[in-house]
């Protein structure tokens, strides 16, 4: 197995505060993998120095071979945290848009999940809930050919009986070349999809394990796992 990520020492200061501290973290292809912490415990700062849009203030960064920048935009389909589309746009405008932004994109993939998710591809995104707002940005980013996917939070701002649907549509459309790193505290939601885990506290990495490791060696759940170390 080969790795497509690779972090050494990976820390982010804002003023005196250490958001994330000396992360160490290889991640294979082929592989979903769960970044599981508490609120506030750096997940979202790490994924987006990943995606290049926070510098970190020591350590690397490997994707694929690269340094995070225009070479890593090719091999990497990100989902951020909140919606960032103008709330006068269509969602067809949206699709419109990702296909003159990335060659990996396949539009017709996209309308198909959209109408899969039951959402109106003439709706404006002001018209949309939260939560359609966000299966809106889900459907766009799994309808890239990446090599890493990186998903901050997906299931965050859909209501449970969404989220197994979420799930689904990720795992059904995500390039099996490819990785999957997917950030979230809903441990007990997401771990039936998850190969790998990378717990991480107040910036650090606790544990890295695969999944059946886990299991077999704790004989507990991640979830419970999960509620054991982070546990206050």
């Amino acid at each position: 197995m080969s790795t497509i990520l690779e972090c050494r020492g990976l820390t982010k200061r804002f003023g005196q505060v250490e958001a994330v501290s000396g992360v160490d973290l290889s991640v294979g292809t082929g592989r979903i993998v769960g970044l599981l912490g508490p609120n506030g415990s750096g997940k979202t700062t790490l994924i987006k120095m990943m995606n290049g849009l926070l510098t970190p203030t020591f350590g690397e960064i490997s994707i694929g071979g690269y340094a995070p920048g225009i070479e890593t935009k090719r091999l990497v389909s990100y989902l951020p945290d909140r919606t960032y589309f103008d709330e006068n746009m269509k969602v067809k405008h949206c699709v419109g848009m990702f296909t003159d932004f990335y060659d990996d994109f396949n539009p017709t993939k996209a309308h198909d999940m959209l109408t899969s998710l039951g959402i109106d591809s003439d709706k404006t995104f002001r018209t949309l809930s939260k939560g359609m707002k966000e299966k809106v940005q889900l459907a766009l980013v799994m309808s890239r050919n990446a090599k890493l996917y990186l998903l901050d939070e997906p299931i965050g701002g859909v209501d449970p009986a969404a989220r197994d649907y979420i799930l689904n549509t990720i795992i059904r459309n995500y390039n099996e070349d490819g990785t999957v790193i997917i950030s979230t505290h809903l441990i007990a939601d997401i771990e039936k999809v998850l190969d790998d885990v990378v717990f991480l506290m107040a910036g650090r990495v606790e544990r890295t394990a695969s999944v059946d490791g886990l299991r077999e060696s704790e004989h507990k759940s991640v979830d419970e796992l999960f509620r054991e170390v982070f546990k206050c």
